[in-house]
């Protein structure tokens, strides 16, 4: 086992409120691990809507205090270094760990469903109630490391963990097959651009609603169809038209995606972007005999099966723009304008200090 220093250089997350309180530290200590559990080399991390949405407190459902702003509704404890997306190399294991996995590329599953050796009865998100991959090392159990054997690069890696799995894991849930007609709203974002290929994976129709100026990279990446962010749905598509919505949206427009759903349709939602309180007529919901799926903790069979695509290249990586992990102002400030398609990606390992 490789020697190890006793700090490492990463972004702590101080409280919640404005970027200062991201606050890069050169002097953080190297997380300490367990019996169960690997240590990773952090080399590259993506920025997600979870980063912003953990650090302004929008969890919170009481005007945003800091009484349950976090993915599990608790308090969340600070300094805490974010980053739900991981890609890097095993340096270290526990004692219940083999030593042949040292040195495994890796990816890290974000829903994690054991933390310090314990089983959680509710899973908790990587970079959310416990340390991610805003920092030169992190701490998993060895069951949340995926090893991954893949010539793509250790930024384009970093698309995937959280984007990809959660797009995965809403067309598990809403068991999406071939030819089903999928309409997927936020469609040229991390979540909806990666719900694009994995439904054209399963050889659904696709239809994906985005911007005028991002419509012909979303096409690019399988859509069949586009419509413009904003149209009326009804108008442009006719009720009882879809099989499936994947919705990362929400807003005024939500009731919608509900009258263009057939009967039997599914609804599947993982982000709320536009506005997460919204009209519903639940006699549209029974009278249709809808299923509905709120999906954050990912299947059990979800984090593999993306891994096997990810290795079969049947999915591929969209690299919106490259970060040094010192500019993580800066990468927040170009994620929060949306005017890019695909994943920004922090670079962990530009340089060690």
């Amino acid at each position: 086992m490789a020697d190890l220093p006793d700090t490492m250089y990463g972004v702590c997350l101080t409280g919640h409120g404005g970027m200062e309180n991201l606050v890069y530290k050169k002097d953080i200590p190297v997380p300490d691990f367990g019996p169960a559990d690997v240590l990773i080399r952090v080399a590259a991390a993506g920025v997600n809507n979870t980063d912003i949405n953990t650090r302004i407190a929008w969890y919170s459902k009481n005007n945003r205090s800091d009484e349950d702003a976090s993915w599990s509704g608790r308090p969340m404890d600070f300094p805490r270094i974010q980053g739900a997306d991981v890609c890097g190399r095993i340096v270290a294991v526990g004692s219940q760990v083999s030593s042949n996995r040292i040195g495994e590329r890796v990816l890290v599953e974000p829903c994690l469903r054991e933390v310090s050796g314990t089983p959680l009865v509710q899973p908790c998100y990587l970079g959310s109630e416990c340390d991610g991959g805003f920092a030169r090392y992190t701490v998993v159990a060895s069951r949340h490391a995926y090893k991954i054997s893949s010539k793509f690069s250790d930024i384009e890696l970093a698309c995937f963990p959280c984007s990809y799995s959660t797009a995965e894991n809403l067309l598990t849930r809403s068991r999406v097959k071939k030819n089903d007609c999928v309409l997927i709203t936020g469609a040229s974002g991390g979540v909806g651009s990666a719900a694009v290929q994995l439904a054209k994976v399963r050889d659904a129709h696709v239809i994906a609603v985005t911007s005028i100026s991002k419509s012909d990279t979303v096409r690019n990446l399988g859509a069949d169809q586009i419509l413009c962010r904003g149209n009326d749905l009804i108008k442009e598509m006719g009720p009882d038209s879809v099989d499936v919505v994947i919705d990362l949206v929400a807003g005024d427009q939500w009731p919608q995606y509900l009258e263009i759903l057939r009967p039997g349709g599914r609804y599947a939602v993982a982000g709320a972007i536009a506005g997460a309180n919204v009209k519903l007529d639940v006699r549209t919901l029974y009278l249709k005999d809808l299923s509905m799926f709120g999906c954050t903790s990912l299947e059990p069979e979800v984090f593999q099966n993306l891994v096997t695509f990810i290795e079969q290249e049947r999915v591929l990586p969209v690299v919106a723009r490259t970060f040094a992990l010192e500019k993580i102002h800066d990468a927040q400030a170009m994620f929060m304008e949306k005017k890019f398609v695909g994943k920004i990606v922090l670079d962990v390992s530009k340089r060690d200090h």
